[in-house]
């Protein structure tokens, strides 16, 4: 099992067969709009536009369950990515990251990629998780490490 043979929601509410993106270079965040590290998303927005053209694909996730900073509709999550940093990468609905009710794709790239000491658990908004055109997560990177510390990263898996 890669991370292509999950399904997500679109911020619009459609289905997404995560597939459509076999054979590109995957950086997997969950986001938040009130969030002490919401500024990533201009970096996010620098990497992607740097490297899409080469095969990179930012999928944002947004996320409600650290300090409740998603509190927006789909739709409201959509028009602040938009007005505020320009985004142009692929968001979707949002999504539960850790319990039960964790979205499987979550399951997935935490049970593939620990961090620390192990831990499954994401920790904070801004979690990344770098996947390789084969769909295999490569990387786990924490909440702190900003885009553009591991743009080398996302060029060597290009």
């Amino acid at each position: 099992m890669n991370v292509f043979d999950f399904q997500a929601t679109s911020l619009d509410r459609k289905p997404v067969d995560l597939a459509q993106y076999r054979g590109k270079v995957l950086l997997v965040v969950n986001t938040a709009s009130k969030c002490g590290f919401t500024p990533q998303y201009e970096g996010l927005e620098k990497v992607y536009r740097e490297l899409h053209a080469r095969g990179l694909e930012i999928l944002g996730f947004p996320c409600n369950q650290f300090g409740h900073q998603e509190p927006g509709d789909e739709a409201q999550i959509g028009a602040f990515c938009e007005k505020n940093y320009g985004v142009s990468f692929p968001m979707f609905a949002k999504v539960d990251v850790n319990g039960d009710a964790a979205h499987p794709l979550w399951k997935h790239l935490k049970e593939s990629a620990p961090g620390v000491l192990g831990t499954e658990a994401i920790k904070w908004n801004f979690t990344k998780f770098l996947v390789g055109r084969d769909g295999r997560v490569l990387h786990r990177y924490a909440p702190t490490t900003k885009p553009e510390e591991i743009a080398d990263d996302i060029e060597k898996a290009l």
